[in-house]
């Protein structure tokens, strides 16, 4: 069943005459007349009654009808969003990102794009590297923010820049007034940081691990915020991004830079690979990317 045969049943139901009706959709009686018996065929009853020349809708075409006419502006309602969806100036671009990226990254790059498109919209999630990328994998999402560059062939990783990373530690800590501090330092401390599957706490494992030890982990967190109130409280050391931490002593985690020079992570924007189809998302991806290594992307 073509939806183009329920359009000119819905025309025929309208005007009840065969010659008529396919002369203004401009296509000949024969095949029009095949189109309505393959409907009739299909649902195993006749939907007009016959008399001469002239056609009458039966109950059963009345049924059909009141269906075909929601069946054709389901499928034009889903025409005029997809239209919208890839129009690169008014379409909608899917944007995931880690939640950390929310406070500074994404407000930067939406907002020098809308002065170039301001008719694009954006819908946003922040969630775990592992989350954002699988996203990107099942098209749940057009783009994604993510650290570190995700495994697999089936999606392309663009670094953007690199943002450092430090140590937090509590007010009053022992090492909370120092100008630098290694990483080999921490061995004996313990930690708190996110969930094995964001990417912060994958660069954590590997610099501890490169230093030579195990972090002692004795509180996990799923947010940045959360994880500086934590050590704040005097309950661990974290490593965080350096951007967005507190540099001071006070009420609040005392950023210390970390004296490694694997102390980074790379932000990357990520899609399917190949490059992403829809032109509403092809031309932010390249205004993301051609944001690479400025100073404030």
């Amino acid at each position: 069943m073509e939806i183009r045969e329920l359009q000119w049943f819905t025309a025929l139901a309208e005007h009840e005459h065969v010659t008529i009706t396919a002369e203004r959709l401009n296509i000949s009686q024969p095949t029009l007349s095949r189109a309505i018996r393959r409907l009739e065929r299909r649902v195993g009853v006749p939907l007009f009654d016959r008399h001469q020349n002239r056609l009458r809708l039966n109950k059963y075409g009345e049924v059909f009808r009141a269906h075909a006419l929601r069946a054709i502006s389901e499928v034009s309602g889903a025409e005029q969003r997809i239209t919208a969806l890839i129009d690169p100036d008014t379409g909608t671009v899917a944007l995931g990102f880690l939640h950390s990226y929310g406070t500074w990254l994404v407000p930067d790059l939406l907002a020098g794009y809308r002065r170039l498109a301001p008719g694009t919209t954006f819908e946003l999630r922040g969630d775990a590297a592992d989350a954002v990328v699988d996203d990107v994998r099942n098209s749940r999402l057009d783009l994604g923010l993510t650290s570190p560059r995700p495994a697999g062939d089936d999606v392309e990783w663009t670094p953007l820049r690199d943002e450092a990373l430090c140590l937090l530690v509590p007010p009053g800590h022992r090492l909370a007034r120092r100008r630098r501090v290694r990483t080999a330092e921490l061995a004996d401390e313990a930690f708190v940081a996110l969930e094995p599957v964001f990417g912060l706490r994958q660069i954590t494992d590997r610099l501890c691990a490169a230093a030579g030890f195990v972090p002692r982990v004795v509180l996990e967190s799923t947010e940045l915020s959360t994880l500086r109130a934590l050590v704040a409280a005097g309950l661990g050391v974290a490593v965080a991004p350096l951007t967005g931490s507190p540099s001071g002593p006070g009420d609040h985690a005392v950023a210390v830079p970390l004296d490694d020079p694997q102390a980074r992570r790379t932000v990357g924007v990520v899609t399917l690979a190949g490059g992403p189809r829809a032109p509403v998302v092809a031309r932010f991806y390249d205004y993301v990317r051609s944001r690479a290594h400025a100073p404030h992307v």
